[in-house]
């Protein structure tokens, strides 16, 4: 089943914008690196796409789609020519390892007159984020979102096939953040004044449950659905029979079972950052409701 392209919101023009520039984003063909690439468009900048297998990369006709790999910053030389920005992520290769080759990527893009570097905080230690903050060539930011609205599409097979999900700690809070606004934050500090040297907690405008979230998607679909509290037992045992190693069952242990402070507090960065509200998990569900009513193929 073919998921709903990214739908930016209309901008208009601000003091702080400068004129149309060209912008690279690594990771482009990810969940928030689509978001970045459309908000991008939508705001009349030009948008060069690094990917690994340009072939697979689906964006829009006006991407310039070039193929090239983090880990090997080489392949980034000529992907860097005339651009002022370039979105990163912390991880590459064909097991998402975090990416040890920070200042090599720096180098050349400080050489190619690269001004604006935002990075994708991946929830840990990162070499690369490292190696950015400590650049005082460039202007960074880093963008540091709460647990993604996306991660909803998890439940789509047990409520299309069952109407239920099956989950444990279900009165856990999270500020959960539309993958949307991920990239319109992105968007803006890569192209505008004034966000250099900032971390930026980014979340959604509510805090939500587990049943909260179920019963959204819920509505948007038209079709009820039931919750199914699960034991800590049980959901380790359903995680292991879906593959989850056991690195990724330790931190979803964690973070569903003790989630941080951070993750479960509501910030306007979106708002303060955009000027747009935050959008909300009901205008997501009701974007997504076909992936929640329809078997994928």
């Amino acid at each position: 089943m073919t998921q709903p392209q990214p739908q930016p919101q209309t901008h208009p023009q601000t003091e702080t914008q400068a004129q149309a520039q060209r912008i690279l984003v690594t990771g482009a063909t990810g969940t928030v690196g689509r978001q970045v690439v459309a908000e991008l468009l939508a705001r009349g900048h030009a948008v060069r796409a690094l990917t690994r297998d340009a072939s697979r990369a689906a964006l829009p006709a006006e991407v310039e789609v070039v193929q090239g790999d983090l880990d090997h910053p080489d392949s980034l030389i000529p992907a860097l020519e005339g651009v002022t920005g370039v979105h990163l992520i912390t991880f590459g290769g064909a097991y998402f390892a975090p990416l040890e080759t920070g200042p090599q990527i720096l180098k050349p893009a400080r050489a190619a007159g690269v001004r604006r570097v935002t990075v994708l905080h991946g929830g840990g230690p990162s070499p690369l984020e490292d190696a950015v903050r400590a650049d005082d060539r460039v202007d960074w930011t880093v963008l540091m979102p709460v647990e993604f609205m996306a991660n909803a599409l998890e439940w789509a097979d047990g409520i299309v096939g069952a109407d239920a999900v099956r989950e444990p700690f279900v009165s856990r809070l999270s500020a959960m953040v539309h993958e949307g606004d991920i990239g319109a934050v992105a968007a803006v500090a890569l192209t505008e004044e004034g966000h250099a040297g900032q971390e930026y907690v980014i979340t959604g405008p509510e805090l939500l449950t587990v049943g909260d979230k179920v019963a959204t998607i819920a509505a948007a679909r038209g079709r009820e659905i039931t919750l199914i509290e699960l034991t800590e037992e049980q959901a380790v045992a359903q995680w292991r029979a879906a593959g989850q190693p056991e690195d990724v069952i330790g931190f979803l242990l964690q973070a569903y079972g003790n989630t941080p402070e951070v993750g479960r507090t509501v910030v306007d960065t979106v708002e303060k950052v955009t000027g747009h509200p935050a959008r909300t998990f009901a205008q997501w569900a009701a974007r997504h409701a076909d992936a929640f009513t329809t078997r994928a193929s």
